[in-house]
């Protein structure tokens, strides 16, 4: 098959399954095109020598675990059979966004909303949105590592909390703005941790963020380069600073371990209890209306 097959943009698999409002789909393997194989092919051939020499060693090691396929997009149901005796994660498929919380809250089950297209064979680059080299390749094979995959289902947790502290609230415009500034912090997080994160790993600074992971360009640039900021952990610092997706990320944070990055987690909600969370500074990302209704479900059944 040589046509579109399941190119980010451009799948009628993927819009006819949001028109019928699937969130949750199968992964139809038989539709990748030809094309779609080539791009998968291309982007892991010129990225496996960057993960070799900057990613952490948990990730390689996954790699490993998984038997990923350098050659053709992976079957997910072949990834999830290596994958679930080592951390109990799944990969999930999805039609495209999902909202806030109902992420984390797969997280906490232990499922990771992937996504099956890919993107355009002309367009290795950049993308504005993830594709499944991004989740798969990028992401899944942190989900190997049992300590690391356990800070994911803690956020799930933390995204819990939240949605709890919202249905308590009365007042329905404060619920509204405390929301917003917890949802701002809790994207914050996840961005300068679990897709741009940098770690200590055996006195070696690497990388294990996936958005760096599943970028060429940026992976080698954010250990070596001067034109990026590194800076050890700091909570207030990291859940009070906006970031955009369009340009390489002038300022990352490195964390000693992942029990130090557990910790951090388990600090993020005891700051979230206090009030210390309700107001951040303003700024990227902003906020959108179903992620804001995906953390006031309680409250709204309520």
């Amino acid at each position: 098959m040589n046509g579109g097959g399941l190119t980010t943009m451009k799948a009628p698999f993927i819009e006819n399954a949001i028109k019928a409002g699937k969130r949750f789909i199968d992964q139809p393997h038989e539709l990748y095109s030809v094309d779609n194989h080539k791009a998968w092919r291309q982007l892991y051939e010129r990225i496996k020598p960057r993960w070799e020499r900057y990613a952490h060693h948990k990730f390689l090691e996954g790699v490993n675990n998984l038997a990923l396929d350098p050659i053709a997009i992976p079957r997910l149901e072949d990834i999830n059979q290596f994958l679930a005796p080592l951390s109990g994660f799944k990969a999930k498929g999805v039609s495209g966004y999902v909202p806030a919380y109902i992420f984390f809250d797969a997280l906490r089950r232990r499922e990771f909303p992937t996504t099956i297209t890919i993107r355009d064979l002309n367009s290795l680059d950049y993308l504005p949105e993830p594709d499944i080299f991004h989740d798969v390749a990028g992401h899944v094979p942190m989900h190997t590592d049992r300590q690391f995959s356990d800070v994911l289902v803690r956020l799930g947790e933390v995204a819990r909390t939240a949605a709890n502290l919202a249905a308590e609230t009365k007042d329905t415009a404060e619920r509204v703005r405390r929301t917003e500034n917890i949802i701002k912090a809790m994207a914050r997080f996840f961005w300068f941790t679990i897709e741009f994160g940098l770690i200590r790993d055996k006195g070696k600074l690497k990388v294990y963020g996936s958005g760096l992971l599943s970028s060429f360009g940026e992976l080698a640039h954010v250990v070596e380069s001067s034109e990026f900021h590194r800076h050890p952990f700091q909570l207030e610092w990291v859940v009070n600073q906006y970031f955009e997706i369009d340009h390489f990320q002038p300022l990352l944070f490195i964390v000693d371990s992942f029990d130090h990055l557990y910790s951090e987690v388990d600090r993020f909600e005891q700051w979230m209890l206090e009030g210390r969370l309700n107001v951040v500074s303003p700024g990227e990302p902003l906020v959108n209306e179903e992620d804001l209704k995906s953390f006031l479900h309680l409250a709204d059944s309520g």
